[in-house]
């Protein structure tokens, strides 16, 4: 995994007005968390954290006055409308160290005929592996799959150094037969079948 550069600034200003006018100047209101240490409180360019976080669980190399942190995104808070980010709390980590993280998880092939459907149980596969060498995703096979199988945790291969944070027998995916819908029509045969059905036991029964 690459690291992201990005210049970031202390914030010394708190608050929803302090956040609106760091949003105003196209910054984004940060929080730095981890070691046991307080919790610091910074304003990273908008735009440029905007595409690091196009990747999932980006290493991003924070520089602030002069030294440089090492952070991975924790919790993203967007615009529930325009989806700007808000604000972004940050964990930081250290090289060689162990980190629990959810990674997404991708299916490719194609389904056995007949219509069914894929279900992603856990959209997401929570993993332990190390800070500077987290996987951007896990791309498991479903080709001719059919209803009722199911891929669990356990059958996913990781990349080497990475473990399951999650139990083995976790269900990830799971193939599910599509349910037949009826259409318009054929509840209205179904409708005018009852009458004719009656007339005719009606008929037998006078005769």
């Amino acid at each position: 995994m690459s690291e992201v550069k990005i210049a970031a600034t202390l914030r010394t200003e708190f608050g929803k007005g302090a956040a609106r006018r760091i949003r105003r100047a196209d910054q984004v209101p940060a929080v730095i968390y981890g070691h046991g240490a307080d919790p610091k409180h910074v304003s990273v360019p908008g735009h440029e954290l905007l595409m690091a976080l196009r990747t999932a669980n980006v290493l991003i190399s924070l520089e602030i006055d002069g030294r440089s942190e090492l952070v991975i995104p924790k919790a993203v808070q967007r615009d529930p409308l325009k989806g700007f980010l808000e604000h972004v709390d940050l964990l930081s980590v250290k090289r060689g160290e162990k980190v629990t993280v959810e990674i997404p998880v991708t299916a490719e092939g194609e389904l056995a005929p007949g219509g069914n459907l894929l279900e992603h149980v856990l959209s997401s596969l929570p993993v332990e592996a190390e800070a500077t060498h987290i996987p951007e995703a896990v791309t498991v096979s479903v080709e001719g799959l059919e209803a009722g199988a199911s891929i669990l945790a356990k059958d996913i291969t990781l990349p080497k150094g990475v473990t399951l944070a999650v139990e083995e027998d976790a269900t990830v995916i799971q193939v599910v037969a599509a349910q037949v819908e009826v259409t318009e029509e054929e509840e209205a045969g179904e409708g005018a079948e009852e009458p004719a059905e009656a007339a005719a036991e009606e008929a037998a029964a006078e005769a």
